[in-house]
C-alpha cells in the first residue's frame, strides 16, 4: 500500500511530464479500441446482412454444388422430396434453383445467373412478392441495384435471356423487370436475376428441382436425404477471414503507437531514476528492502496506464457515442467493385470483452517497460545513491 501511495505522490508531483506521456498513452489505448471496434462493427453487420439477405440460418447444398465454380451449377439440381415440400408449406425452408444464362441488355452481351425462388418466402429480405405477377403472360423478374446499373436497365424495362435447359436445348424469351431492390450484401446483387421458382423449373426442363433449400429459425433437422447441410461457419468463412486479415493489418498500427508511447514512459522512467538516485538512497537508508523501491518505481509507471484509461475515458466515451449515432459513412465504396458486403455506415461495435482486453494489455505493456530501468536500483549502494553517484 505504501509503495503504490508514493508512486501517485511523485507521478502528480511530476506535473507536465506525467500528463503528457498519460496523453500520448491514451490516444494509442483510444486507437486499438477504436480500430478492433470498427471492424467488429463490420463484421457485426456484414454477417447479419448476409443472413438476412443470402444464407438464412443454414444451406442445404446439392453434393455437386460449389458456390466456386460456375460449371457445377449445370448438373447441381435434385427433385425435393416430400418432407421438404411440407417444410416449405410451413416456411422454413427456401428452394433456389440456378441456372447459367446470357442476358442481352441494349444488344449487349452479359453472363448472369438465373435464380429460381419462391415469390411467397419470408425467410430472406429478397422483394420476391412482385415476381406473383407472373401469373399473366409475362415472365416478371427482379434485380439488385448493382445488376440494374450494369445492365442500364430499370423497372419496367424488357430483357433478353437466352439459356440451355437440362437437355443442352439452348432457348430464348424477353423477360420484364418487375422491382429493383437495394442490397449491401454484393453476391446476392452482381449478375443475379429472380425469377418465380415454378418459371425457371419450367423453362429449364427441372419440374420440382432445386440446386440448394435457405433454412429458417424452426427448421433443426440438419440430415435431408440426397443433401449436404452447410452452416454459418462454412457459409461465412470468407467473411471471417477477411475481418482476420483487416484485424492483423490493424495491429501493425496500434502496435507501433502504442510502442512510441511506450518509449516515452521507458525515458520517464530512466531519467527520474537519474535524478532521484538520493531519494532512492533515502528509502533503503529508512529500511526499505530494494526489491520494494523497484516496486515503487514500477507501479509508477503502470500507474501511467490507469491514469491513460480515466483519460481516455473523458474523451474517448463522447466520441464514440457519436460515431455509434451518426456512423462512419462508406458511401465511397458503393461504387467500388468488390463482394465485399459494405453497408452506406459502418457502426463500431464495442465489447466489454474488448475494451478489458486493450486494458489488460497496456497496463502489462507499461509494467514491464516500467520495471526493465528500475532493475538498477537493486544493483546501487545505499551509500553512493545517497551521495548522487552512478555506478
Amino acid at each position: 500500500m505504501l509503495a503504490f501511495k508514493l508512486a501517485f505522490k511523485n507521478l502528480m508531483g511530476a506535473g507536465l511530464r506525467t500528463w503528457l506521456n498519460v496523453s500520448v498513452l491514451s490516444f494509442a489505448f483510444i486507437i486499438i479500441i477504436f480500430y478492433n471496434g470498427l471492424i467488429d462493427g463490420w463484421n457485426r453487420q456484414s454477417r447479419i446482412d448476409i443472413q438476412a439477405w443470402e444464407t438464412g440460418e443454414g444451406q442445404f447444398w446439392h453434393p455437386e454444388y460449389d458456390r466456386y465454380d460456375p460449371y457445377t451449377i449445370k448438373d447441381s439440381h435434385s427433385p425435393m422430396s416430400e418432407e421438404i415440400q411440407s417444410e416449405i408449406a410451413k416456411k422454413n425452408l427456401v428452394p433456389e434453383l440456378l441456372a447459367q444464362a446470357t442476358a442481352f441488355p441494349q444488344g449487349r452481351l452479359q453472363g448472369v445467373i438465373l435464380r429460381g425462388i419462391d415469390p411467397d418466402q419470408t425467410l430472406l429480405k429478397l422483394p420476391t412478392a412482385t415476381l406473383t405477377k407472373s401469373y399473366d403472360d409475362t415472365d416478371y423478374a427482379i434485380i439488385g441495384k448493382r445488376m440494374a446499373e450494369s445492365a442500364k436497365i430499370g423497372i419496367g424495362d424488357r430483357l433478353l435471356i437466352r439459356w440451355r435447359d437440362k437437355n443442352g436445348t439452348f432457348d430464348a424469351r424477353e423477360i420484364e423487370i418487375a422491382s429493383v431492390f437495394k442490397c449491401d450484401v454484393p453476391t446476392v446483387d452482381k449478375g443475379q436475376i429472380y425469377l418465380r421458382l415454378e418459371v425457371l423449373q419450367k423453362m429449364m426442363g427441372m419440374g420440382n428441382e432445386a440446386t440448394l433449400l435457405v433454412t429458417g429459425k424452426e427448421f433443426v433437422n440438419k440430415d435431408l436425404n440426397g443433401w449436404e447441410f452447410k452452416d454459418q461457419g462454412f457459409l461465412l468463412a470468407d467473411m471471417d477471414k477477411i475481418i482476420q486479415t483487416k484485424k492483423a493489418g490493424g495491429t501493425i498500427i496500434e502496435g507501433l503507437l502504442l510502442i512510441i508511447a511506450l518509449i516515452a514512459i521507458f525515458d520517464t522512467q530512466v531519467l527520474s531514476i537519474f535524478r532521484r538516485q538520493k531519494e532512492i538512497g533515502t528509502y533503503i537508508a529508512l529500511g526499505m528492502t530494494r526489491s520494494q523501491v523497484v516496486g515503487i518505481f514500477t507501479v509508477e509507471g503502470g500507474a501511467h496506464s490507469i491514469l491513460a484509461a480515466l483519460l481516455g475515458a473523458v474523451y474517448g466515451i463522447p466520441l464514440f457515442m457519436l460515431i455509434n449515432k451518426v456512423g462512419i459513412s462508406m458511401g465511397y465504396a458503393q461504387g467500388v467493385n468488390t463482394d465485399l458486403p459494405i453497408g452506406e455506415a459502418i457502426y463500431p461495435y464495442y465489447s466489454l470483452q474488448l475494451i478489458i482486453i486493450t486494458i489488460i494489455l497496456v497496463f502489462i505493456s507499461t509494467t514491464i517497460v516500467s520495471y526493465l530501468p528500475a532493475r538498477k536500483i537493486s544493483k546501487m549502494k545505499p551509500t553512493d545513491a545517497l551521495k548522487g553517484k552512478l555506478q
